[in-house]
Parts: C-alpha cells; sequence; structure tokens
C-alpha cells in the first residue's frame, strides 16, 4: 500500500497534453486514485474560470490549489479555503508598467478571469494564441482595471503580464523587484505577480493543514518556472518528461511527457 495521501497536479504541460485536453488514460487514472480516497488535487496557475472545460473530467476532485496558490478552492462547496489578495498600491503599479510595455494585463479572481477585448483578439501578438478559444469564451471583460480593482477589493490573487517579447519582459522584472512579490514565468514572456511568499509549495501545505496530512505523504507532478517549489517541498516531486532540465534537477523522479500520460505514469508507479 502506498505511503502517499495526497496527489498535486498541474494543468498545462503536465496533466494537459499539447492541445490542452486530457486524455483518457490520465483522466481514468485520476478518476480510480479518487474512488480509492487518495486525495488528487489540481495545482495550477489557472483560476476557478479557467477550469470549467474540465468539470467532467475533475467531476470528483474536491479541492484544488489555483492561481499559483494565491486560491486553496473546495469544489464541492464552491468557497475558498483559503484566498490571499494581491496588495492594491502594488498592483496598479504592476498594471501601469504593463500597460507601459504595451504588454496584455490579466486578472485572476477568486470567481473571474479579466482582461482587456483588444487584448484578447490579438493574443498571437503575446504569443498566447493557443489559450485564444478560452479566454474568448470566459474571460470577464473591463476597459479600466483601476475601477475593477476598487469594485472588488481583496478578489485579485494573481496579475499576468503577457510581453510581446523577452526584452519587455525583463524591463518589468526588473521594476517589479522594488516589490515584495512572488514572480514566476509559466508561458514563453509573461510575468505572474502573486502576494509575497504565495506559490504552488505555499497552498499545498496549507492544503494539507486543512486535510491533516503530512507534507511527507504527497506527491507533487509539474514541469515550469512556477512548480520548482512545490517539487522540493512535497514528500516527492516529479518532473514531467517534457520540463526543461533547469526544472528536473528539483525532481526526485522524471516522468513520461504530457503527450505520453506522464501523470498516469506516477499514479501507476507510486499509488
Amino acid at each position: 500500500m502506498s505511503k502517499y495521501k495526497l496527489l498535486a497536479i498541474d494543468m498545462d504541460g503536465t496533466a494537459l497534453t499539447s492541445t490542452k485536453k486530457i486524455s483518457p488514460r490520465t483522466a481514468n487514472a485520476i478518476n480510480e486514485l479518487l474512488k480509492r480516497g487518495v486525495h488528487v488535487v489540481t495545482s495550477t496557475g489557472r483560476g476557478v474560470a479557467e477550469l470549467t472545460d474540465y468539470t467532467e473530467d475533475f467531476r470528483r476532485m474536491n479541492y484544488g490549489i489555483l492561481i499559483s496558490g494565491g486560491l486553496v478552492y473546495d469544489f464541492f462547496k464552491r468557497t475558498p479555503v483559503i484566498m490571499h489578495g494581491v496588495d492594491e498600491e502594488i498592483m496598479m503599479h504592476i498594471i501601469d508598467y504593463g500597460l507601459q510595455e504595451r504588454a496584455m494585463v490579466h486578472l485572476l479572481t477568486l470567481k473571474h478571469s479579466v482582461a482587456r477585448e483588444q487584448d484578447i483578439q490579438h493574443m498571437d501578438e503575446f504569443n498566447m494564441q493557443i489559450y485564444f478559444d478560452m479566454f474568448n469564451r470566459i474571460c470577464l471583460r473591463v476597459d479600466d482595471f483601476r475601477q475593477y480593482i476598487r469594485e472588488h477589493p481583496g478578489e485579485v490573487a494573481k496579475v499576468n503580464l503577457y510581453h510581446r517579447d523577452r526584452p519587455s519582459r525583463d524591463r518589468n522584472l526588473e521594476r517589479l523587484r522594488k516589490f515584495d512579490l512572488s514572480i514566476s514565468f509559466t508561458e514563453r514572456d509573461n510575468l505572474e505577480a502573486s502576494p509575497a511568499g504565495v506559490t504552488k509549495a505555499s497552498g499545498l501545505i496549507e492544503l494539507c493543514n486543512h486535510l491533516g496530512v503530512d507534507i511527507g505523504e504527497t506527491v507533487a507532478v509539474g514541469d515550469g518556472h512556477n512548480d520548482v517549489e512545490i517539487l522540493q517541498t512535497a514528500g516527492l516531486g516529479v518532473a514531467m518528461g517534457n520540463a526543461k532540465d533547469d526544472i528536473k534537477q528539483f525532481a526526485g523522479y522524471v516522468t513520461a511527457d504530457n503527450d505520453h500520460d506522464g501523470v498516469a505514469e506516477v499514479i501507476e508507479k507510486f499509488f
């Protein structure tokens, strides 16, 4: 019998294939594990609104570590377990810097995925065209981010800036160094800003405390920069075969890639 009681799986590049689907083998492996009473949770930079396409695949999943740890969410009750909002004053600076660089500003909140219509319709300019269909369907459109933030105090858990090129992203990274933030990178030229100390790893610890699970009894699987902390924190950190070498170095095991059911392999091997 496995010693592990909780499996945390990233979405993009991990549970999802390159076409943003969950393969039948991976979906079946996840649901069979949930039937056995093991906690399987998604550990993702996405928010609640961005998971609606996978409701049926994850219908038995109780919890999620969402928005890169900014939100620990109970899917059954549809309520947050814990949420961490970005400081409003700092957020205004982040948005200003994004607009200054002509980047796509994207806010993730408890309920919404928020962006401007003009950016959604030109996502190819930000190397984000693979997400166009989802953003076009689920995003709340706003023209004035400042007004939205004032009307939804404490609700924004992460600010994404999708840049047009790497030099633009690097200029904003340098500007944000003066603020106390957790910053990560998941897409080609993006920058994700979360409250200080908030990562997928902190979300895993908070969820384990909520469930009474020892951190040593957890397995985390991921492929990107924002997975490094959780791979180091979990009892076993697993990198996907498609992860870059600088991510794999933090893992205790490397599984198959996301187009060859790497998550299913982890379940079959360790659970």
